[in-house]
């Protein structure tokens, strides 16, 4: 049996007969072969591998979008080799240039700092598509982009809040990119469609609890507290709930409580959290999706934007509700 012959056969070429098929295919399940999938990449020049470059692993909304992107490529042929910055914007960067040495075809990327010119170089020195999810880059990187419209799902939620009678609200947000800016601005568009004056508190720092707790604490603390509070992560959400209750507050009662994203929290807690919900799984198909195009030979870089929704819950109530609070 010529070895064209079985190269054909496990290439799937048309040029090949029904009888040398059936020859080769029981040949190679009598011997247990496995094709080097080395060498045919080198002849291709493709690796049929894909990089993606996230903040941190850690995140449930993360994960989830991984979980889109790995199904969507995997159903087309396509491994997945994944990288985790641990917020480090510098550690981006070199992630980047490790899987550039390593011949992937293309590049998913949630960066952990916008702007960062380490990581904005390596992207644009790796000659490959890249795909953004959900952050700001330099039109010059020519990438591909998908966004949540953050924006609409936080001015739905605000605005919740202020027709049940609510006006002094703080947002307890992260660090500063396109997910921070775009929930800020839907807070702001809330009350300025409403004629009102901005009584209302942002809080930026890190999107993880302790800063959820310190935020929280500190409003509350305050001359003149919150009768609501929205976290803009689940992260900051534990750290708010944390602070909440050490001021010896009921949620849904004594205070008003809403975040950013579904899980098992905002669920089960009693009473259940009104939340802004977004689609992370279909967040990551769509972005493989794109970068599929590009791998298919289109040059021009795609955008899609996928929606945010509020779902009210028992965990806002109108202020008047509320009975006198008591601080500890």
């Amino acid at each position: 049996m010529a070895m064209s012959s079985v190269s054909r056969v496990l290439t799937n070429h048309p040029d090949v007969s029904e009888k040398m098929r059936t020859r080769v295919m029981r040949s190679v399940e009598a011997l247990s072969y496995e094709p080097d999938w080395l060498a045919q990449s080198l002849r291709r020049r493709e690796t049929q591998t894909v990089g993606f470059t996230m903040a941190d692993i850690s995140n449930r909304v993360m994960a989830e979008i991984v979980m889109g992107a790995e199904t969507e490529l995997r159903e087309r042929g396509y491994s997945m080799i994944l990288t985790n910055s641990e917020g480090d914007g510098n550690r981006d960067a070199q992630h980047i240039i490790t899987l550039g040495r390593r011949r992937v075809d293309g590049l998913l990327v949630a960066t952990a700092v916008e702007g960062n010119r380490a990581t904005v170089r390596a992207l644009k020195e790796t000659g490959v598509p890249v795909v953004v999810i959900d952050r700001n880059l330099p039109r010059t990187v020519g990438a591909s982009a998908a966004y949540f419209d953050h924006r609409a799902g936080m001015r739905e939620a605000v605005g919740h809040l202020l027709e049940l009678g609510h006006r002094r609200i703080s947002l307890v947000l992260g660090q500063r990119f396109r997910p921070t800016i775009e929930r800020r601005s839907g807070l702001e568009e809330a009350y300025s469609e409403r004629g009102l004056s901005p009584t209302f508190d942002v809080l930026e720092g890190h999107y993880d609890e302790q800063h959820g707790t310190d935020a929280t604490t500190r409003v509350l603390d305050g001359p003149d507290p919150p009768t609501a509070v929205i976290a803009g992560s689940n992260q900051l959400l534990t750290g708010a709930l944390r602070a909440i209750k050490r001021h010896g507050l009921k949620v849904g009662r004594d205070i008003s409580l809403a975040s950013c994203d579904e899980v098992s929290l905002t669920e089960l807690y009693e009473p259940p959290i009104a939340v802004v919900h977004r689609d992370n799984t279909e967040m990551g198909r769509r972005s493989a999706q794109l970068l599929l195009e590009r791998l298919r030979g289109d040059p021009a870089p795609g955008v899609v934007t996928l929606p945010t929704w509020f779902e009210p819950r028992p965990s806002c109530v109108a202020p008047a509700k509320a009975a006198r609070r008591s601080r500890k």
